[in-house]
């Protein structure tokens, strides 16, 4: 018996507020995707000089090594070794794995994805509230604004679920 949770109304078998779930289904894939990338990225490095790769990074997009936060990022790239690669490649796979899940769920209209965008983004919203008052920019007022409207989408799509009962349970897909 499965206990796979999927939208159904008398008529139709899409959901209400299909084009939104694809919305934040899209930005979540890209988010999985970027990370999963950067974290095949950080591998490649793995028996390599972590210094001059991240010196040959710098100079491609023609920033002074000397610049305050370039040489962070080479001080950064000074202390890697392959334990740290690991450990950080094995963090971007699990959170690829999360907003990979997450997308399909949302693309395919799971509510159980809807539990999981609306989870997992109420838990940054503190982080981004804190980051945007310790240093307002625009970047950072986007970033909370984007995260707090697919929030509060979800916490509307799980209360008119609720409230209308437009939501059916079927066992199986």
């Amino acid at each position: 018996m499965s206990s796979t949770v999927r939208y159904a109304k008398a008529s139709s078998e899409h959901p209400p507020h299909l084009g939104g779930l694809r919305a934040v289904a899209l930005l979540e894939f890209t988010k999985g995707l970027a990370v999963l990338l950067l974290g095949f990225g950080l591998l490649s490095l793995a028996h390599r000089d972590a210094w001059e790769v991240a010196e040959n990074f710098l100079e491609l997009l023609r920033i002074n090594p000397d610049h305050r936060y370039a040489q962070i990022f080479l001080n950064l790239a000074d202390r890697l070794n392959d334990t740290k690669l690991w450990l950080v490649a094995a963090a971007t796979a699990a959170y690829s794995t999360l907003r990979l899940v997450e997308a399909y769920g949302l693309w395919k209209a799971r509510v159980w994805a809807e539990w999981v965008a609306l989870a997992s983004g109420a838990v940054y919203l503190p982080f981004e509230i804190y980051e945007l008052l310790r240093k307002p920019t625009g970047v950072r007022a986007a970033i909370l604004l984007i995260n707090l409207a697919i929030v509060l989408y979800m916490v509307y799509l799980r209360t008119w679920a609720r409230g209308r009962n437009t939501r059916a349970c079927q066992i199986g897909d």
